[in-house]
């Protein structure tokens, strides 16, 4: 959940931020859906990671710790601030180009969407179109960033139960390709699907009803203020 918060977060702000104006050049050679996304997955992953390694630790190594916090004190005590990232890069390879993927394809389909029923730019989908174009995104996502997520896992394995230990990503999705074919690196694509696609729906809805309930309600009254401002000064 707060990984999702904080992605949203920060999708929006970079987004914001990297989106040039008018008559501005683009401040990235790439789409800036594709940043944001990545940049909200690194984000989300880095606040996010001590408290899943933690939880990890909790569930496997039951009697090593009496509860979260202890476990969180004993584990930065005696092994270091850095293990609480043990394992980062793996999650990075799996989290950040599924983000990237997701905010792009929502994105997209977003654009495709008011362009087929005529709306202008920018303006509001309405909850049943977003719920169904964010799990869209999430299917897409899914399926594009798939490969990866599977090579992570055979990574994450090791040599457990006689496997092949991989040197990195590329080399663990070769050797998958070389022993199943094409189709092993999309195995569990289904399942994967089945969870992501409502959670990844949901997720864009809840965001952008809250967007308009907080950030234009703000807006229009700031909008309401600025122009009663000026009505005082032309009554002055």
């Amino acid at each position: 959940m707060h990984g999702t918060v904080l992605q949203h977060f920060t999708y929006d702000t970079a987004k914001k931020f990297l989106t040039p104006k008018a008559d501005e050049p683009p401040k990235v050679p790439i789409p800036t859906p594709l940043v944001a996304g990545a940049l909200a997955g690194v984000a989300s992953t880095l606040c996010t990671y001590p408290m899943e390694l933690i939880k990890t630790r909790v569930t496997i190594e039951r009697g090593a710790y009496e509860n979260v916090a202890h476990a969180f004190v004993k584990i930065l005590t005696e092994e270091g601030p850095s293990e609480l990232y043990r394992g980062l890069a793996p999650s990075l390879i799996g989290v950040v180009p599924y983000a990237a993927c997701n905010f792009y394809a929502y994105e997209t389909l977003k654009s495709l969407y008011r362009r087929a029923s005529g709306r202008r730019a920018g303006a509001d989908v309405g909850a049943a179109a977003t719920l169904l174009i964010g799990s869209a995104a999430g299917a897409i996502a899914s399926s594009a960033t798939f490969p990866l997520e599977v090579a992570r896992k055979q990574m994450q394995v090791g040599a457990v139960g006689g496997r092949e230990v991989y040197r990195n990503v590329l080399h663990a999705m070769y050797c998958i390709v070389k022993k199943e074919g094409v189709g092993g690196l999309y195995r569990g694509l289904g399942p994967s699907c089945i969870k992501l696609m409502p959670a990844a729906g949901i997720s864009f809805m809840c965001y952008e009803a809250l967007k308009r309930v907080l950030v234009d309600e703000q807006d229009d009254e700031e909008e309401v203020g600025v122009a009663d401002d000026d009505k005082e000064k032309k009554t002055a």
